[in-house]
């Protein structure tokens, strides 16, 4: 999933966007609500991480306006408020969900995937192409028996190829979404993945499924010799 997440106090966005970046997650990492409201104007997000209590625009605030705009992908409420009337103040606000700090890791983690399941792109814990699949829990390829843990980057890029099957996909689509917004990556970055993807994928015999479309980008599709036809 692609993450915002809004914490003001660095001492905690680091730790937080570490563990759910190391979870398989590609997460956009702000401390302030207002470049958060910029964020939400230029980009689309699985899942929303919202500190209650933000410099300028508050966590809440922020959540009311992204309901506005008619988003309905999941919001998860840090704060340290926890009465009654503080919480229905932030499901009133459209929240689905609340974490009261200090945060606990796996708690948040256990949070974000079950939220995870409420997002539009949620398509179940394994994606699958003919008899490959990619376990999202775990970040780990497996084909015919053979299971390979994937770095979260290479699980970032395999997990792009198998929403976007068939699709030639140019590096500069590629960049915009394998890498945090705030990040730059060398210019050839996008070939240094694709080449240690491709040789995780040859452990499994399927490093020839990303074919390389000169000029325009990358495709990923099964070759026709692996295609298995339905028996009739």
């Amino acid at each position: 999933m692609r993450i915002l997440l809004v914490e003001d106090d660095s001492e905690q966005l680091e730790p937080l966007q570490t563990a759910l970046t190391e979870a398989g997650h590609i997460v956009d990492g702000v401390d302030d609500g207002a470049m958060a409201q910029w964020l939400l104007s230029q980009k689309d997000y699985d899942l929303l991480i919202l500190d209650w209590m933000l410099p300028e625009v508050s966590g809440v605030s922020l959540c009311r306006q992204y309901r506005q705009t008619g988003k309905t992908s999941p919001v998860l409420m840090l704060t340290a408020k926890d009465t009654t009337p503080d919480k229905i103040t932030g499901l009133d606000a459209g929240a689905d969900d609340y974490l009261v700090k200090p945060i606990d890791i796996l708690e948040l983690l256990a949070r974000v995937r079950a939220l995870g399941r409420r997002s539009p792109m949620w398509q179940g814990d394994i994606l699958r192409l003919v008899d490959l699949q990619l376990h999202l829990d775990t970040l780990v390829l497996e084909r015919d028996g053979i299971a390979i843990e994937l770095a979260p980057r290479e699980f970032h890029l395999l997990e792009y190829f198998l929403r976007h099957p068939n699709h030639v996909l140019s590096r500069d689509q590629i960049e915009q979404a394998l890498w945090e917004w705030g990040s730059e990556p060398e210019s050839n970055a996008v070939t240094a993945l694709i080449r240690r993807l491709r040789q995780r994928l040859q452990l499994v015999n399927a490093a020839d499924w990303i074919e390389t479309i000169y000029g325009m980008g990358y495709r990923f599709k099964p070759t026709v010799e692996q295609v298995v036809s339905p028996k009739s």
